[in-house]
C-alpha cells in the first residue's frame, strides 16, 4: 500500500507543469501557473500569478476613472489557442478624486488554453507569455516580464497541479458568471438606473452592492451607487457616464454586481424594471439576520417607542408631564382626558415628522429621523423653545388660558388639554436626537415601504411613548397613591425649569458642531433677545402694564426668529482636511468614514469599526463616553489592527444617509464591525458596553481560512 502511493505520488510529480523561476519586474513577482497538465483534445487553465508589493496595485479589465489592464502576447506551439483572462472581482482603488478598478496582494488571472487532439501524451510543451502590467500606487510604473512555462501532456485525467491546482479552482468557481439574471436599465437625465432580478438574488444580503461596468465610460465611477431592495433583486441608481449622455446611448449594459455573498455577470438591456427588483425593506442582518415584516415592525416599533421613555432626552419633558398629570390624580375623568390630548398630541407630532421625511425622500432628498435636527436654524430654534419652557417654569411668565400646563400650570395642579397635547408635541421634538433599541429596524423598514405602512409604523412608534402615561392616566388606583396638590408643586415646577434650561444649553453645544462661530453667535443672540421678550411679558403679567410691554415682548421674539433665520444664511464650517479626531479619554484616534475608505481598507484585510454619529444624538454621545472612549476599546483596536471610522452625521450628507439605508437603518446610532475575512459586517447593539466593542474587534482580527 505504501509502494503504491508512493509511485501515485511520483507520477503527480513528474506529471505536474514544470514552473520557472517567478520574475521580478520591480514591485510584482510574475510567473505562469497551470492548473494541472493538459490533455489532448481538451482545455488547461493557466494563470498569470502576480505577488503585488504592499501598497501597490494593478488593473482588472476596466481600471476605472485611469490605469490599464494587464496586457498578454502568447507563445503556444502550433494548435494550441488561447481564451481571455478570466477576471475575478475587483476592488475598489480609491485615488484621490478618481476610483479605479483593480487588485492588491496576490491574485491569478487564470485564462483557458484549448489542447489540440493532436498533442502528444509523454511531451512536455513549452507555454510563453510576454506580458506589460502598469502597477500603481502614489505613482504608476508600466512593468515588462517575459514568461515560461513547461506543461506536461498525459493521455489519462489529469491530476490537478498540488499548488496551483486548487487555488485556480478557487478562483475559477469565485469568478463573476452569468447566473439566469433578469437586467434592464433607463436613463432619465444624469441618472442611470440598473435594475437585477432573479432567483439567485432572493433573500441576498445586498450591502455593499457595487456595479462595476465593463465600459469604462458607461458611469462616473466614483460616485456613490444608491440601492433599493427588492424581494428578488435590487435597483441601483447610478450617474451616467458618457456612454449614456450621448443622443444615441448604447443598446446594453454590461458588467459585474458584486454583492458580500457572490458576483454575477449580467447584461442589461433597455426597458422597464423586471418584477422584484425594487421594493422592500433592509437587508438580511439589520433586524435579527432577516428583513422585518410589517407585523415585526410593528412590534419594534411599540417597543422602541416605549424604551424611549428612558432615554435622557425624553427625560425632562417627561418629568414635567408626570408632575402635571399629578395635579389630576384624584380627578379620574380629568386624567383620562389629560391622557388621551398627551396620546393625540405625541400621535400626529410623531405623524407629522414622518410626513415630512416621506416626502423629502419621495423628492429625491437623503435624509431620516432627526433630519430636522441637522439643520443648525432648526437647533436653534429648539433651543429657544427650551429656554422659554424653563423661564415659564422658574416663573418669569405665565402661559395662560388652554395653553396653561407647557411648563404653567403646576403650581394649582390644573393641566389644560391643549397643555397636554402640546407637552405631547415637545415630548416628540426632543425625542427626535434619540434612537432608542429596536427603533433603528424598525424606521429603516418604514422608510422603505408606501405611505401608508410607513405612517402606520411611525404611529405605533408615537403610541409606545405615549402608552405608558395614558396606561397611568386610566389607572385611578395608581393616580391615588399621588399626593394631592398644593403648595409642594410650586418648588417642583422650579426644580423642573433646570433639566430644561440643561436641554437648552445642550442644543447650543449641538449648535457650536453645526456651524461657524458667526452662527453661533446668532443662535447665543436669538436667545438673549428671546429671554428679554419673555422677561417683558412676565413684567407685563404681574404689572398689568399697557399693552405697549406686552408688543414689546411681542417685538422681542419676532427679533429672535430672524437672528435664527440669519443662521440659513451662514455657511457651515470648514473641516480641517485630513484630521483625525482623538478622545481625550484614551486617545481613541479615528479617521473619516467615506465608502471609498472602507473599499480600500477591506481591499487590504484590515478590520474596521464605523461609528455612525452626530452630536444631536444623544444615544451616540452616551455611548461614545461609556464603551468607545475607553482605554479597553483603544487596546482592542491596536491589538486587532482595526481601523476606526466615524461617520458623522450632525449636518446633512446624502452618503452617509445611503449608507444608513443600506443597513436597513433611518437614524443613528449604528455601528459595524467588518472583519478582516472579507465577509460582511456585524451591525452590533445600538447600546454599547466596552466589553462587547472589544470582543467584536477581537473577532473581526481573525484571519480568513488559508490565509
Amino acid at each position: 500500500m505504501r509502494l503504491t502511493t508512493l509511485l501515485a505520488a511520483l507520477f503527480a510529480l513528474f506529471a505536474a507543469p514544470a514552473l520557472a523561476a517567478p520574475v521580478d519586474t520591480g514591485h510584482i513577482q510574475a510567473e505562469l501557473v497551470a492548473q494541472e497538465a493538459a490533455v489532448p483534445g481538451g482545455t488547461v487553465y493557466v494563470a498569470l500569478r502576480q505577488n503585488i508589493d504592499k501598497g501597490w496595485h494593478t488593473y482588472w479589465r476596466n481600471p476605472g476613472d485611469s490605469g490599464q489592464p494587464p496586457q498578454i502576447t502568447w507563445t503556444l506551439p502550433a494548435g494550441w489557442k488561447t481564451g481571455d483572462f478570466v477576471w475575478p472581482t475587483p476592488s475598489r482603488q480609491p485615488i484621490g478624486p478618481l476610483m479605479n478598478y483593480g487588485y492588491s496582494g496576490d491574485i491569478l488571472l487564470p485564462t483557458p488554453i484549448e489542447v489540440p487532439i493532436t498533442a502528444k501524451p509523454g511531451e512536455t510543451v513549452r507555454i510563453g507569455a510576454a506580458v506589460t502590467i502598469l502597477v500603481c500606487a502614489d505613482i504608476c510604473v508600466p512593468e515588462d516580464a517575459v514568461l515560461t512555462l513547461d506543461l506536461p501532456v498525459t493521455a489519462g485525467p489529469p491530476r490537478p497541479d498540488p499548488v496551483w491546482g486548487p487555488r485556480i479552482a478557487k478562483v475559477l468557481a469565485a469568478a463573476p458568471k452569468l447566473a439566469g439574471l433578469t437586467a434592464t436599465f433607463q436613463v432619465a437625465g444624469p441618472k442611470l438606473t440598473l435594475a437585477v432580478a432573479g432567483t439567485p438574488l432572493e433573500g441576498a444580503d445586498f450591502a455593499g452592492a457595487w456595479f462595476f461596468p465593463f465600459s469604462g465610460t458607461a458611469i462616473e465611477h466614483a460616485k456613490p451607487q444608491a440601492i433599493e431592495r427588492g424581494p428578488r433583486g435590487l435597483t441601483l441608481t447610478l450617474p451616467a457616464g458618457f456612454d449614456f449622455t450621448q443622443a444615441k446611448a448604447p443598446a446594453t449594459l454590461a458588467g459585474v454586481l458584486a454583492l458580500p455573498g457572490g458576483a454575477y455577470e449580467i447584461s442589461a438591456t433597455a426597458g422597464p424594471p423586471p418584477k422584484g427588483a425594487a421594493g422592500l425593506g433592509p437587508p438580511p442582518g439589520a433586524a435579527g439576520g432577516k428583513a422585518l415584516g410589517l407585523p415585526a415592525a410593528l412590534l419594534f416599533a411599540l417597543l422602541g417607542g416605549l424604551i424611549l421613555n428612558l432615554m435622557p432626552c425624553v427625560f425632562p419633558v417627561l418629568s414635567m408631564k408626570a408632575a402635571a398629570l399629578a395635579g389630576h390624580a384624584h380627578e379620574t375623568r380629568a386624567a383620562r382626558h389629560q391622557g388621551l390630548a398627551y396620546l393625540a398630541g405625541v400621535l400626529a407630532t410623531f405623524l407629522a415628522l414622518a410626513g415630512a421625511v416621506i416626502a423629502l425622500k419621495a423628492a429625491g432628498a437623503a435624509i431620516g429621523w432627526g433630519f430636522q435636527l441637522q439643520s443648525p436654524a432648526a437647533v436653534a430654534a429648539l433651543a429657544g423653545v427650551m429656554l422659554l419652557v424653563a423661564m415659564n417654569l422658574s416663573g418669569v411668565f405665565q402661559v395662560g388660558g388652554a395653553l396653561q400646563g407647557v411648563g404653567g400650570g403646576l403650581a394649582d395642579g390644573k393641566e389644560g388639554l391643549a397643555g397636554s397635547f402640546m407637552t405631547g408635541v415637545l415630548a416628540v421634538v426632543v425625542a427626535a436626537p434619540c434612537t432608542a433599541p429596536f427603533m433603528g429596524p424598525a424606521m429603516g423598514f418604514a422608510l422603505t415601504q408606501g405611505a401608508a405602512v410607513s405612517l402606520l409604523i411611525f404611529a405605533a412608534l408615537g403610541l409606545g411613548l405615549a402608552l405608558p402615561f395614558v396606561a397611568l392616566s386610566f389607572a385611578p388606583p395608581l393616580l391615588r397613591l399621588m399626593p394631592r396638590p398644593g403648595a409642594w408643586m410650586e418648588t417642583l415646577r422650579n426644580v423642573l425649569a433646570f433639566p430644561m434650561y440643561g436641554t437648552a444649553a445642550w442644543l447650543v453645544w449641538v449648535l457650536a458642531q453645526q456651524t461657524a462661530p458667526a452662527g453661533l453667535a446668532l443662535g447665543l443672540a436669538a436667545a438673549v433677545v428671546a429671554a428679554f421678550g419673555a422677561w417683558l411679558f412676565g413684567h407685563a403679567q404681574r404689572r398689568e402694564t399697557a399693552p405697549v410691554t406686552r408688543g414689546l415682548a411681542a417685538l422681542a421674539i419676532l427679533a429672535a426668529a430672524g437672528l435664527i433665520y440669519g443662521l440659513t444664511l451662514v455657511p457651515p464650517p470648514t473641516p480641517v482636511a485630513g484630521a483625525g479626531k482623538a478622545s481625550s479619554a484614551a486617545q481613541l484616534s479615528s479617521e473619516p468614514w467615506s465608502p471609498e475608505r472602507v473599499a480600500a481598507l477591506r481591499a487590504e484585510g484590515r478590520p474596521i469599526l464605523v461609528n455612525f454619529t452626530a452630536a444631536w444624538c444623544v444615544t451616540c454621545q452616551v455611548n461614545e463616553q461609556v464603551a468607545l472612549s475607553t482605554a479597553t476599546v483603544a487596546r482592542a483596536l491596536q491589538s486587532s489592527g482595526a481601523v476606526y471610522l466615524k461617520a458623522d452625521w450632525t449636518n446633512r450628507d446624502a452618503a452617509i444617509a445611503r449608507a444608513l439605508a443600506e443597513h436597513g437603518r433611518a437614524g443613528v446610532p449604528l455601528y459595524l464591525v467588518y472583519g478582516s475575512d472579507g465577509s460582511p459586517p456585524v451591525i452590533l447593539p445600538q447600546l454599547l458596553t466596552e466589553g462587547l466593542v472589544a470582543e467584536a474587534l477581537a473577532k473581526a482580527a481573525v484571519p480568513p481560512i488559508g490565509g
